[in-house]
């Protein structure tokens, strides 16, 4: 069943929309606080879009995700009373109790590496704010662990060009199904 390779087909055409970088920073803005998309799904198919423009959209992405996670932080410090409820009743509380797990033991390196990787960076801000982070440490420790991973994903959409759009294009269909059957199975092993 072809699902995911219409889907790839649009998302390659919104890339190439002109006000895409803007549909860009204000993706990235918003999941580093409290959207659950990650703006990668935005970031890849526009550096393969417009290759000429790779690094400028890995920095837009990165300058906007840190701001995106200085709001998470304030949620954390400001409001993190009020959210709490909220936060109890999600599937992301598991992953603010390991936040904050991690921030006792490791406080910089914790944002950095939240920074840059697939686990959900937005309770890592929140985090940070609710458990008074020093701001400067937590800013930096952002900028450098998205641009990690922002740099990454444009310089390999540059790295692969026209034939990594090609390639993606004809096996976009069995990348969506295992990713599916991946987190299906992470999901049945968490449980």
């Amino acid at each position: 069943m072809k699902i995911f390779s219409p889907l790839y087909q649009r998302a390659m055409a919104w890339a190439r929309h002109p006000k895409a970088p803007w549909y860009l920073g204000i993706l990235s803005f918003m999941e580093s606080s409290f959207f659950p998309i990650p703006p990668d799904v935005m970031l890849a198919p526009m550096c393969l879009g417009n290759p000429k423009r790779v690094w400028w959209f890995a920095f837009l992405t990165t300058v906007t995700s840190v701001l995106g996670g200085i709001l998470g932080y304030a949620i954390g410090y400001f409001a993190f009373s009020t959210i709490e409820p909220y936060l109890r009743d999600s599937h992301y509380w598991h992953a603010y109790q390991t936040a904050v797990e991690w921030f006792g033991g490791w406080g910089f390196w914790t944002v950095f590496v939240a920074g840059f990787s697939p686990i959900p960076y937005k309770v890592f801000t929140i985090a940070a704010g609710a458990m008074s982070m020093i701001f400067a440490p937590f800013v930096l420790a952002s900028f450098i662990g998205r641009g990690a991973r922002f740099f990454l994903v444009g310089g390999l959409m540059a790295w692969g060009g026209e034939k990594m759009e090609a390639v993606l294009h004809r096996y976009m269909d069995r990348i969506g199904w295992a990713t599916v059957a991946l987190v299906l199975v992470a999901v049945l092993l968490y449980r």
